[in-house]
């Protein structure tokens, strides 16, 4: 019965979800022009505000367990495990006072999707070439700059690619070494994700209704006296024994 509720409600979904990338394109294009990147980037929470409220449509349950504590003033290195693509707008909208920017795969930046390309290529991220690793490192130390300058904070995914089915891979180190090097003083907060996999367990077509998804906020690894790969495992280990709960 879920999967039929699927096919008649995950139309609907697309639809809105496209209308909000198709209305918020000449928006986002309006605000850099005149307003700069703070009316940009207030037109992008909206927007995943709008991305996120689609769920609604699948009558999906989005549930942000925020952290209050955590300072505004400093850069912040979000780590998160990674189970579907629409783990993002709740990242970007919960977590919007943090100015947070991603580690991109170049393609997405070029493939002209309304908003999605024309944010990443003007909203900051990192948008990398995977088949070259001096452009790589290139863009992750021009983000590193970045959050060093403008207090902004990065959301990374070190898994290196989505789960199909909820048990999280192996993290590595990569762009974070990278981050934490060029921010010392930047804090290193996991984020762990219930639950968004199950929405795309039968693919794109269809998607699955009444799924509740959870997002939590844990608090900082302290990285003092630890090696970047210690403070990356912590990471992970604290992620791991939140997402072990509920599966």
């Amino acid at each position: 019965m879920r999967k039929v509720l699927g096919y008649i409600l995950t139309p609907i979904f697309y639809l809105s979800f496209a209308l909000s990338l198709l209305i918020f394109h000449p928006i986002q294009w309006l605000c850099l022009k005149l307003g700069g990147y703070s009316a940009h980037k207030k037109s992008v929470d909206i927007l995943n505000g709008l991305l996120v409220a689609c769920n609604y449509t699948l009558f999906n349950r989005t549930e942000f367990i925020d952290n209050k504590n955590l300072p505004t003033g400093r850069p912040v290195i979000f780590i998160a495990n990674h189970q579907s693509t629409y783990d993002i707008p709740p990242l970007i909208f919960f977590l919007r006072r943090f100015h947070g920017k991603f580690i991109s795969k170049l393609e997405l930046m070029t493939a002209n999707i309304p908003s999605i390309s024309f944010n990443l290529k003007h909203g900051g991220a990192a948008n990398i070439d995977r088949k070259d690793p001096k452009q790589s490192i290139a863009e992750i130390l021009k983000l590193a700059n970045n959050m060093k300058q403008h207090n902004w904070s990065a959301f990374i995914f070190p898994e290196g690619t989505r789960t199909k089915t909820g048990k999280m891979k192996a993290f590595s180190v990569g762009g974070i070494a990278t981050l934490l090097k060029k921010n010392p003083d930047a804090l290193v907060v996991p984020i762990a994700i219930n639950g968004s996999y199950k929405m795309v367990q039968w693919g794109s077509f269809p998607l699955r209704p009444f799924t509740h998804m959870t997002w939590e906020v844990l608090d900082p690894i302290p990285t003092e006296g630890l090696s970047l790969e210690e403070v990356v495992k912590k990471a992970e280990e604290a992620i791991r024994a939140k997402v072990k709960e509920e599966n």
